[in-house]
């Protein structure tokens, strides 16, 4: 038995894999639900209705996906080169970080021009980041699945650090989170997302098992700010 890679695949076909995907991961998720005494009906509706349920829900749903979403797509730029990038979550909170940093100060630039800048000190950082892996990989063929996973942790325990310490905002009455960003260097939002800041927010609790540290909850990067 072989694989082969297909030359051709129908749109038929391409479009029916991932919904035949989302199908049966629904199947066994409301297999679960229902073991649980729950109505799987009832609770697929409650997921719907609170992703989508009204503006406020959508632009949460948006705020939270768009990280994931672009992150996947910087991935499968890599993949499509042949080039093994896990780090992408790890290269995501650097270029966070970057960003952050520049957008809470000033510098006597046009908005626009800042808003570029910051994006563009966001992209450097993810590059900086993939500059030793990739020196690993040329020079001792050391594998870059590996070392650009491992990176994601101390990635996040220095955005972390970071913003606990010499970022953190001072007016954040104790919650860890960076300076908020300047109105006139945030990107517009459509609507006030619940609980949102222009700030990047540290909400990691770790736990440790069988040697290695999973984080709780993520770092929060939002265009909005909460009243």
């Amino acid at each position: 038995m072989r694989l082969e890679r297909r030359s051709h695949v129908p749109l038929a076909l391409a479009l029916a894999a991932p919904l035949i995907a989302i199908t049966v991961a629904l199947l066994l998720a409301g297999l679960l639900i229902a073991a649980a005494g729950v109505s799987p009906l009832d609770a697929y509706a409650q997921l719907f209705v609170s992703a989508f349920g009204s503006r406020l829900s959508v632009t949460e749903t948006l705020t939270r996906a768009a990280p994931l979403i672009l992150t996947g797509l910087a991935a499968a730029v890599a993949f499509r080169a042949r080039v093994w990038n896990i780090g992408g979550e790890g290269q995501f909170y650097l270029g966070a970080l970057a960003a952050a940093a520049l957008g809470a100060h000033g510098f006597g630039l046009p908005p626009v021009l800042h808003m570029m800048l910051m994006m563009l000190a966001g992209a450097a950082a993810g590059l900086l980041l993939l500059l030793g892996p990739l020196a690993l990989r040329v020079r001792f063929g050391v594998d870059e699945v590996v070392t650009t996973l491992l990176l994601n942790f101390v990635v996040i325990l220095f955005v972390s650090m970071m913003i606990e310490g010499p970022m953190k905002d001072p007016m954040a009455f104790g919650w860890p989170q960076s300076v908020p960003i300047a109105r006139d260097y945030a990107l517009p939002s459509c609507c006030r997302a619940r609980g949102s800041t222009r700030a990047l927010r540290s909400r990691w609790r770790w736990r440790c098992w069988s040697g290695s540290s999973r984080p709780g909850r993520g770092s929060v990067w939002s265009p909005g700010r909460s009243g």
